[in-house]
């Protein structure tokens, strides 16, 4: 006897396309290129170090067609290109166009989540835009981040059901694209891509993929759900069997565990006052974002990985609930003063057991409300005129060799610009 599964036969989603991804192109180095005109048409990288060693975080669009990709080490980008330009993050840059973006993006939908520095999604469902208008929109969309935001600046625009397809269908075309996957057309699309082209399907996926006859997404959309199984070994079969239709499971937000930041430090010290510098600096950050996000802590955690790539990591709990990054800083300097004192090369902390605050709630205690209003004040400037502009003794000189940095991929720390209501913007020029 077959066993039958609820979701078996199940065609195409026939619904409208209203979901739309938006992928900056070559974000870090287009921005820099649209910053300085010179550099326009040029091959350029930034990288996280300038030096051989560094890695190329950002290639242009330009050195992408030298084949020069993200993850290579200067010193091999250069023996492709010698005169590449490479060039250090400017992450203040970066989340200024990214907060442009969003402030354009939100006179269309207030459906919108950050995916990453570089990718905005955008779900219509039940908004203005009528569903034969989607592509209007987004060719909407593109001419005025160009004429608004940056000439320089382009984006590939991905339409579907579901976010999943809508990001596949942004990458299909770059750069500068604009591709719909939907039920008039998936199977088109889904014959000319091989499984591993999928986000999502790494290496080993793929082999379990080919084992049982599966080679290119279109055999995967017409595998039943039993033999996806036999792949994937877990519910993840069902999931793929969905997103493949077209059908949303992805649009899931699970609650917030833990904030934190890490370092890796360019050349390994065990200095104390270097050390003390750098913690101090990535725990006003954290501590900042906490704040933003309406959580105490009750946890902290440190980890430190050493020159000769040994471990180390300790956690604890506290009996009160952490708010103020002063109070963090404690906790996390104790720990760190309890590891082996060895030259140090990537420093990350952490806090967890997070609570809901009660910052805006009547305090009993005067010396409480007082501390609470200056943390506020202080939160307020640092927002205001950015991050850093008051802050602790302890990071005085930190910027000498403590540079900022911006994660590229999946960020969280950007959703301080997704539910700040007001964000003050100028013209890039």
């Amino acid at each position: 006897m077959t066993t039958q599964y609820p979701f078996d036969h199940l065609q195409f989603n026939p619904s409208p396309s209203a979901v739309i991804h938006i992928d900056l192109n070559s974000c870090f180095a287009t921005v820099e290129q649209q910053a300085n005109p010179r550099l326009r048409g040029q091959p350029v990288a930034v990288a996280a170090y300038t030096t051989p060693n560094g890695c190329i975080i950002a290639p242009s669009i330009e050195a992408k067609k030298l084949g020069i990709t993200v993850g290579m080490r200067v010193r091999e980008a250069k023996a492709i290109y010698a005169k590449l330009i490479v060039l250090s993050p400017d992450p203040d840059k970066y989340r200024f166009v990214n907060r442009k973006i969003l402030a354009l993006l939100r006179e269309y939908s207030c459906n919108l989540s950050v995916k990453s520095i570089d990718e905005i999604v955008l779900n219509f469902s039940g908004g203005r835009f009528f569903p034969d208008r989607m592509k209007e929109a987004a060719r909407e969309i593109k001419n005025r981040i160009r004429q608004e935001i940056g000439e320089w600046l382009t984006v590939s625009v991905g339409i579907s059901t579901n976010r999943y397809l809508a990001k596949v269908a942004s990458g299909l075309e770059k750069p500068d694209g604009l591709i719909v996957i939907d039920h008039s057309n998936f199977q088109e699309i889904y014959q000319k891509m091989k499984v591993e082209s999928l986000c999502g399907i790494k290496f080993r996926n793929m082999l379990r993929l080919h084992r049982v006859g599966i080679f290119t997404v279109w055999n995967m959309y017409r595998a039943d759900i039993i033999r996806l199984k036999a792949a994937f070994m877990s519910v993840t079969a069902y999931y793929w069997y969905l997103r493949l239709r077209g059908f949303e499971i992805d649009e899931v937000e699970f609650a917030r565990k833990s904030f934190g930041h890490s370092y890796a430090i360019y050349k390994a010290t065990s200095n104390p006052v270097m050390l003390t510098s750098l913690l101090c600096k990535l725990v006003e950050k954290m501590g900042k974002r906490l704040r933003n996000a309406g959580y105490n802590a009750q946890g902290i955690h440190m980890s430190l990985e050493y020159s000769d790539y040994s471990f180390w990591h300790h956690g604890h709990t506290t009996a009160v609930k952490m708010y103020a990054s002063n109070e963090l800083y404690r906790q996390a300097r104790k720990l760190m003063f309890s590891a082996p004192l060895k030259p140090v090369r990537v420093i990350a902390v952490s806090c967890f057991k997070l609570t809901k605050n009660t910052l805006n709630q009547l305090c009993l205690l005067p010396e409480e409300e007082e501390k609470r209003a200056l943390i506020s004040a202080i939160d307020a400037v640092n927002n205001r005129y950015g991050i850093f502009t008051v802050f602790p003794a302890t990071m005085m000189g930190s910027k000498d060799y403590i540079p900022d940095r911006i994660a590229f991929g999946g960020i969280r720390e950007l959703e301080e610009f997704v539910f700040r209501e007001q964000v003050s913007v100028n013209n890039l020029n």
